[in-house]
């Protein structure tokens, strides 16, 4: 008698020691009862490619992408989805049993699912949304709110050019300010995003003023070190709805641990626990 494969995954970064990943899908893997392992990989850019290629040789079912390598995997995949061209990036990486490597960005997927939980009355089609920042997740949140049919969306970052890159890319519905008029978008938002790694542990702390926000605005923050930012917490203050970062994290890794594992996780109370420990 064969015994099955045992199916292995895990995460691609430099560094990688930091990550929560592998506590998340070694979480899900006990409580589902699944004989499979998730590890981390800290792997040079130049070691990329031939490491990917070796993964499914040695029983990989797929991997998470994460800084530095998320743009570089998209020459390395086979089959890459519409969402993951859009963004510029993939965070997901499927082995498929034709050998064909599929990349995938599930991070606005992610962003959306956080929000809906975290802010249940939040309708895409109220107002505009402020975005902050505008590297690799400022483009699948952009993507995503686009997608679930905000009207509009105000963006400002600390280089104007790369906000201006962002509004070639997606067009009319995306408007840039200056990081000094940050601000100002602030009052006619419905949703407030920072995309930014200001207010995260061992980072600058976020100098946009927030004296804009109104009670009722939603407001959310990518940073999830610390859980609370200063910049939550400041909103939170104000009467505003606030969403921390962590449940992005968590639900952006479900698609990729159903596709790998067969089954799909529920990102509960549990979860966020072992994500946190």
């Amino acid at each position: 008698m064969t015994l099955p494969k045992i199916p292995l995954a895990g995460v691609i970064g430099s560094p990688i020691a930091h990550s929560k990943s592998p506590q998340l899908h070694g979480h899900w893997l006990k409580t589902y009862g699944i004989a499979g392992h998730y590890i981390p990989m800290d792997v040079a850019s130049s070691n990329l490619t031939d490491v990917i290629r070796m993964l499914p040789k040695m029983g990989f079912v797929g991997v998470n992408i994460t800084i530095p390598h998320k743009e570089a995997v998209l020459a390395i995949a086979d089959l890459v989805t519409d969402r993951a061209i859009l963004i510029g990036a993939a965070n997901t990486l499927i082995f498929r049993k034709d050998g064909k490597i599929h990349a995938d960005n599930t991070d606005g997927y992610g962003f959306l699912e956080n929000l809906k939980t975290g802010a249940p009355g939040w309708q895409p089609k109220a107002g505009p949304a402020a975005v902050l920042g505008a590297g690799g997740a400022a483009r699948a949140v952009i993507a995503s709110l686009l997608d679930a049919g905000v009207p509009e969306i105000f963006l400002s970052n600390r280089t104007r050019v790369r906000a201006e890159q962002l509004k070639s890319d997606f067009g009319s519905r995306v408007r840039v300010s200056d990081w000094v008029q940050a601000g100002n978008m602030l009052e006619h938002a419905s949703l407030v995003v920072n995309t930014t790694s200001l207010g995260m542990l061992g980072k600058g702390e976020m100098r946009v003023p927030l004296d804009g926000l109104k009670p009722g605005t939603i407001v959310t923050d990518l940073v999830y070190t610390p859980l609370k930012t200063r910049f939550l917490e400041t909103a939170e203050q104000m009467g505003c709805v606030t969403v921390d970062g962590l449940g992005m994290l968590l639900h952006q890794a479900v698609p990729g641990f159903e596709r790998w594992f067969g089954t799909r996780p529920e990102v509960d109370r549990a979860t966020r626990a072992a994500a946190l420990r």
